[in-house]
């Protein structure tokens, strides 16, 4: 087995509205569609992005990539700090109780209002 390469992750710049990585949005409803893994690999690389730090290439980076949440550009990875809200495709794999949450914006009271980037 070989070990994982070393990445040094970079804040991925966006003027898109959203949650601060670290949110309990991300943590219900990110977690919800893409699983606790994922959600702790972008949170560690939202983390060493801020810090000018390196880590280990997460095991779930291609999924953050495929969600939109990171990308791979000739070998550099940048990371979203500020995450969209769950939508289309995403939205509709979440259970039915975390779903109809969502959409009744039943947690806008009890979780962190979305920041203007």
């Amino acid at each position: 087995m070989w070990p994982r390469a070393i990445v040094a992750p970079h804040v991925w710049d966006s003027s898109e509205p959203g949650y601060p990585a670290a949110s309990r949005y991300v943590r219900t409803f990110w977690t919800a569609a893409l699983g606790p893994g994922a959600v702790a690999d972008l949170l560690r690389l939202a983390t060493a992005a801020a810090r000018g730090r390196s880590l280990r290439r997460p095991l779930g980076l291609s999924r953050l990539c495929q969600a939109g949440l990171a990308r791979e550009i000739d070998g550099r990875v940048e990371v979203r700090t500020t995450i969209p809200p769950v939508s289309g495709p995403l939205l509709r794999t979440l259970h039915p109780a975390v779903r109809r949450m969502h959409d009744e914006n039943r947690w806008l009271d009890e979780m962190d209002p979305p920041s203007a980037a």
